[in-house]
């Protein structure tokens, strides 16, 4: 790899879109969160947390997982699960739709 080139990010798949709806339910604080106060205390957008939501969207990149895990106050790992892992693209069974 160039000096030029950036590594592409590590990329995270969501566990479920249930566990998302249940940790929207309760975050780490106790209190109840809607996708939209989701999508801006994260910084990414609604439709993002939409498509987490329904399932149209599994995959998305460290930062943004790491943002939205922040958000809920959970951990990272409570909400996804990394895509890769020693090299090798990881896919989760359930993630893998």
């Amino acid at each position: 790899m160039s000096e030029d080139q950036t590594p592409a990010p590590t990329m995270y798949a969501v566990h479920s879109s249930d566990r998302l709806k249940t940790l929207m339910e309760r975050t780490g604080d106790g209190e109840q969160i809607s996708s939209r106060e989701l999508a801006d205390k994260a910084g990414v957008a609604h439709g993002t947390i939409g498509n987490l939501m329904s399932g149209a969207q599994r995959i998305v990149p460290e930062a943004k997982a790491q943002a939205i895990a922040d958000a809920l106050g959970v951990r990272l790992l409570v909400l996804f699960i990394e895509m890769e892992r020693a090299g090798r693209v990881f896919i989760p069974a359930q993630a893998a739709v």
